[in-house]
């Protein structure tokens, strides 16, 4: 099912406060349709839009003014919500666990490694030359995306299939992105709010409700691999290796795989979270040379505080990548579609959820004049608990 339906993004939203008083820009253009959705009249729908964007600022949410924003939601639990903020996250500002050193020219030695190696490494060899070449890619120093999503939720998937509770959500989000390791998103979905970025020192990741750092090096944003930056995309694969070939809706495809290494996990662990594995799959077309299919799954370990009862975490992701087109010479995907999965077992906490995300990009852009360093900082309560994971407090 397509769930995407083409919906003009409203950048502007009237002030309804003062007569003569002037238009606000959004941080984050929306679809029509969740603006339509913030109220019954435009009085209503004006005040939500600006509690919304308050409530970002705020380090708790107003839970009240998020129920406001969505009738659904205020029915719901606070329980749900908060499953659905998990999986907005989940879906909306993944990581990677590699850093990509975007500041450095892309190369390719073929010849060293094994067969499967140097296999991979002449895959995207053609995946560079379908998306643009080496020259345009490494022209780019910046580059700025607005897109917007839909979403629909399903819980419980593996305990009753059959009466799966779906809910649906519109929303938009905005990407910037400057060399190397500079990067933030901004993502609203049906009256949530999420932010991620990265300094260059630390990545992180905010919502109304809390703020966290990663830990290790700083790590790119996954979105970035569904078709948006191919010199990423080119980077992270030149570590892969080629295990054979898969047919992926009538198109036979390379399968290239990403194994990330013990000590890479091992960084990324903390004292309480241990991170099992996490591997990477692309599927390249052998056809056209683009990436077509990218995928991740993820094991996460919570350690009990006694005894040996601990939760497992298994995330899994599937995303298809469609509609290429040029954009200053290089070949981007407009659209596509994000499966997820993700799977809480150990004990008696056995629960599977399942979030279905279509995307559609409304603008790119390269190369952008005035983006300082200043608009990646993180936040000040992140950045304090970087400090403090630093010096052992």
């Amino acid at each position: 099912m397509n769930m995407m339906v083409n919906h003009s993004m409203r950048k502007l939203c009237p002030n309804l406060d003062k007569e003569d008083g002037l238009e606000t820009v959004l941080e984050v253009p929306i679809p029509e349709e969740m603006f339509d959705k913030m109220g019954s009249n435009a009085a209503l729908r004006w005040h939500n839009m600006r509690n919304l964007m308050r409530a970002h600022h705020r380090s708790v949410a107003d839970k009240s003014s998020v129920a406001a924003m969505n009738p659904s939601a205020a029915a719901a639990s606070s329980s749900t919500n908060d499953q659905f903020m998990l999986l907005l996250k989940l879906v909306g500002s993944a990581f990677i666990p590699y850093q990509v050193q975007l500041d450095h020219a892309v190369t390719m030695p073929i010849k060293d490694g094994s067969i499967e190696a140097s296999t991979a490494k002449y895959i995207v060899q053609q995946y560079l030359a379908a998306t643009g070449g080496l020259a345009a890619l490494n022209a780019v120093n910046s580059m700025y995306a607005v897109g917007q999503v839909k979403m629909v939720v399903a819980s419980d998937v593996e305990q009753s299939p059959d009466n799966v509770k779906r809910s649906w959500e519109a929303g938009g989000f905005v990407l910037w992105q400057k060399n190397p390791d500079l990067w933030f998103l901004e993502l609203v979905v049906s009256g949530f709010k999420i932010s991620a970025g990265s300094d260059g020192k630390i990545a992180w990741s905010q919502s109304s409700t809390n703020s966290n750092a990663s830990r290790g090096p700083p790590r790119p944003l996954r979105r970035f691999f569904q078709g948006l930056d191919p010199r990423s995309t080119a980077n992270l694969f030149l570590n892969a290796v080629c295990i054979g070939e898969k047919t992926i809706k009538n198109e036979d495809c390379f399968l290239l795989k990403l194994d990330t290494s013990s000590d890479i996990l091992k960084a990324q662990s903390t004292p309480n979270t241990e991170i099992v594995h996490h591997t990477i799959w692309g599927y390249f077309s052998q056809r056209t040379g683009l990436l077509i299919q990218f995928e991740d799954t993820k094991l996460i370990r919570m350690k009990a505080a006694k005894g040996d009862d601990s939760v497992f975490y298994e995330t899994s992701m599937e995303s298809s990548l469609q509609d290429y087109r040029y954009v200053e010479g290089i070949n981007i995907a407009h659209s596509g579609k994000t499966a997820a999965t993700l799977y809480r077992y150990g004990k008696t906490l056995n629960r599977r959820w399942k979030l279905e995300e279509s995307w559609k990009i409304e603008e790119v852009d390269f190369n952008i004049c005035g983006l300082s360093l200043d608009y990646f900082l993180p936040p000040a309560d992140v950045k304090k608990e970087h400090e403090n994971d630093e010096t052992g407090m």
